[in-house]
């Protein structure tokens, strides 16, 4: 990650730039700040004279041209400085590293660098084909004509509204189940009796803090995505991970896994897709939880299933008396018996196979 001292930021060249962006163009500056790779100090001393091409966050979303969202990090081998500036031809942007922040090794590094960076021809990325902030996304869910039961639980609960603030930051993406999707819940679901706060979550989990058009969603590079839910509940609950699979995006919650099957709305800093199932998180829907309700004979996905009752003896299955006619015994079995003890042994084996068919039953 490339941090500018506050010192550096207020006289930077860029701030100006900055200043007159949205709040979604930000987010995109900052996204060009993390280095998809991680490099010690040491690493950085190493680099070639030549420069290695580095991949950044920006790069992912799909929003820039060829591989300008990429840095290229060089070092001057007489004073070992080290320069990071974006690959087009005559940038005018570029930083030096000032030092190391912190480092946790094979993990993170954070540098201090001594002015903002911004992607070249950034002015493309904050042109006016994005909407006006506040998009009614309750009426794009009405007008995708496949969502009125999403749109109506959205508008009841009133998270709706703090989707819409989001979209001023760094974007929102939402997967929004389709109606088959609600139908096709299982009875044992029971979704609609989920206390307010908890139902709240689950609409929360449902959307990733970030604009990803289906594109950077089919390349992305860390499959693990928080949602919304995960910022009110802790690091690392309430993920999604997602991945392509047959050609498609796949969203799986550790419960179902759910495929995008349209794109709704798609303009920064706002994307909404529909999905082919309600995304139920583990924490709410998994083992233990009072979002499912189990019914005789119905195995619930995440619990366990309880081992059958202990199996009576044969001494005290005496009652049982259906016929045993069905057990049969291998060829010549019968034949080899010619003592009376030997029938008596092969009808005590039959009893008790029969006890064990009858508890497998129950």
């Amino acid at each position: 990650m490339l941090a500018v001292p506050n010192s550096y930021l207020s006289t930077s060249p860029s701030s100006d730039l900055t200043h007159r962006l949205p709040p979604s163009s930000l987010g995109d500056i900052l996204r060009y700040h993390v280095l998809l790779q991680y490099f010690s100090w040491s690493d950085l001393r190493q680099i070639p004279p030549s420069g290695v091409l580095v991949t950044t966050l920006l790069q992912t979303t799909g929003r820039v041209h060829s591989n300008f969202g990429a840095v290229n990090i060089t070092r001057d081998p007489l004073t070992n400085s080290i320069t990071i500036q974006s690959p087009a031809p005559f940038s005018p942007s570029n930083v030096t590293v000032l030092s190391l922040i912190k480092t946790l090794p094979y993990n993170i590094t954070i540098l201090a660098v001594d002015s903002l960076l911004v992607p070249y021809d950034f002015n493309l990325l904050a042109s006016e084909t994005r909407p006006p902030l506040g998009l009614n996304i309750t009426k794009a869910l009405i007008d995708g004509h496949n969502f009125n039961v999403a749109a109506s639980m959205l508008a009841a609960s009133g998270v709706v509204d703090e989707f819409e603030a989001d979209e001023g930051g760094a974007g929102i993406t939402l997967f929004v189940p389709t109606d088959d999707a609600f139908g096709d819940l299982p009875g044992n679901v029971k979704l609609q009796s989920l206390p307010a706060d908890k139902k709240a979550v689950v609409l929360k989990f449902h959307v990733l803090h970030s604009y990803y058009p289906l594109g950077s969603l089919e390349s992305i590079v860390n499959p693990v995505q928080p949602t919304l839910a995960t910022e009110d509940n802790g690091a690392g609950s309430f993920t999604l991970n997602i991945s392509r699979v047959n050609g498609s995006v796949a969203i799986d919650t550790g419960i179902v896994q759910a495929s995008v099957t349209q794109t709704v709305f798609d303009q920064n800093p706002v994307a909404i897709f529909g999905v082919s199932k309600v995304l139920l998180p583990r924490g709410i829907f998994g083992k233990d939880s009072a979002g499912v309700t189990s019914k005789p004979g119905n195995a619930v996905v995440g619990t366990t299933v309880q081992p059958p009752e202990t199996s009576p003896s044969p001494e005290n299955s005496a009652g049982f008396s259906g016929p045993a006619s069905h057990l049969s015994s291998p060829p010549g079995f019968r034949e080899e018996i010619t003592s009376k003890g030997g029938r008596y042994r092969m009808q005590s084996c039959i009893v008790t196979v029969c006890c064990i068919g009858l508890v497998l039953v129950v």
